[in-house]
């Protein structure tokens, strides 16, 4: 009796071993096997889709038998959905080390747009010769993806050319378009501002002309607009950025824009940078810039705009940190209320027409790490505290101001503390 129970209990024991291993392996098997299928077709034209960007030579169906599932290619991601996996992300280009690689032919074919759940598109530095292989933005077939495509987004892709297709206009569920140092050219189309559901746009670093649509100030989801390093002209509509009121960052620098800046952009009363710098901009500062309350950078330099700096009562910018007003033909004094900017880091008044002695309360700002005021026709003596050129070292310039003098008992000895003198004589 006493055997058979021992027997018993070994029997048991085995049993369970045996169900244990075989459970075990189930579930490992279960775990490499995807829980739905992917459409045939749809993954055919994944595979060929692809094939047209990286060339002839990859055959997915080989490499990559489950693209969903046992062997994902890099920059495909899927979600499921109805059942079935679908391909919502496609990153085709040099994003990660081992992403798949545009072939020199890489080319656009009709394949993509079957990929109907797409969310995010991307291409990086995948069209890369505009010489040798020009490519183009598909104009056709972006309607096919209106009711799923979320971002879309070309970076660096030197050979890719020609303009904005219209056709784009239909994906009217984008929220982000970066179109980022690429060879484009052309006018912006103003069915651009058909995208309403846009939060960032993006079309920096092209070779983009024209004017800047009216049709954009009404994308009120905007956060981010950056239509710098363009060739984009004339003047920009009078209520501009009335409607931006979301906005966060605007940036126009490095353009041919010309006029009066709107006093429409003083709405923009949640941004935090805003860059006009290189432009052609007149018709001196705007008094809505002291509205610009959360604002931590404000680059206006090198535009023609002169007039003077007294109609903005600059010490409710309390969040500004770099304030960069260069090259600008400005006249008249440097009013003492720019040292109510407590968080100012960067003040910029370099290669400008101002005048007058330069308030010593302007040393007192606690975080300023930089004063460029050479090459002006300020007056007077400098009497700021010897503290103050040590902290600042190279970065206070105020040569080039031929009234200008300072007194040697007010510096230290040391040549870094005293090189922001250099060109400024002894009173």
């Amino acid at each position: 009796m006493k055997n058979l129970i021992v027997m018993n209990k070994s029997s048991v024991l085995v049993f369970l071993l045996v169900g244990l291993f075989v459970l075990c392996e189930c579930e490992d098997e279960d775990q490499f096997l995807p829980v739905s299928p992917m459409v045939k077709e749809e993954q055919e034209a994944l595979y060929s889709a692809i094939q047209g960007f990286v060339g002839n030579s990859w055959n997915g169906s080989d490499l990559y038998p489950d693209p969903c599932g046992w062997t994902p290619i890099q920059g495909v991601y899927c979600d499921l959905l109805d059942g079935y996996w679908h391909v919502t992300v496609l990153n085709i280009g040099l994003v990660f080390d081992n992403s798949l690689q545009c072939s020199p032919n890489a080319k656009f074919t009709h394949h993509l747009f079957e990929l109907i759940h797409l969310r995010s598109l991307s291409f990086f530095h995948c069209f890369s010769s505009p010489r040798d292989n020009p490519i183009r933005i598909p104009s056709s077939n972006w309607e096919r993806l209106s009711n799923s495509l979320e971002s879309l987004e070309f970076r660096s892709n030197g050979g890719l050319i020609g303009t904005i297709p219209v056709s784009i206009s239909y994906l009217k569920k984008l929220r982000s378009l970066v179109l980022l140092e690429n060879g484009l050219t052309g006018d912006l189309p103003i069915e651009l501002g058909n995208l309403v559901n846009l939060k960032q746009l993006v079309l920096a670093g092209n070779k983009f002309t024209g004017q800047i649509p009216p049709s954009l100030g009404g994308l009120t989801e905007l956060l981010i607009m950056d239509l710098s390093r363009n060739n984009l002209t004339g003047t920009l509509m009078l209520t501009f950025g009335c409607n931006l009121t979301s906005l966060l960052k605007l940036d126009l620098s490095n353009n041919k824009l010309e006029g009066k800046i709107p006093e429409g952009i003083g709405r923009l009363k949640n941004a935090t940078l805003l860059d006009l710098g290189r432009n052609k901009f007149s018709g001196g500062l705007i008094q809505s810039f002291q509205q610009l309350v959360s604002l931590k950078e404000m680059v206006i330099s090198n535009n023609p705009l002169g007039g003077d700096l007294m109609g903005v009562e600059w010490g409710k910018l309390r969040n500004l940190e770099i304030l960069d007003l260069s090259n600008m033909g400005l006249t008249g004094l440097v009013p003492e209320s720019m040292a109510g900017m407590k968080k100012l880091r960067y003040l910029g008044l370099n290669d400008n027409s101002l005048t007058g002695n330069l308030s010593p309360k302007l040393a007192s700002l606690p975080c300023l790490s930089a004063l460029y005021i050479n090459d002006n026709n300020l007056t007077g003596k400098l009497e700021f505290a010897e503290g103050f050129y040590k902290k600042m070292g190279r970065k206070f310039r105020a040569w080039n101001n031929s009234n200008l003098c300072y007194q040697p008992e007010m510096i230290l000895s040391s040549s870094s503390s005293s090189h922001g003198l250099n060109g400024v004589k002894l009173c």
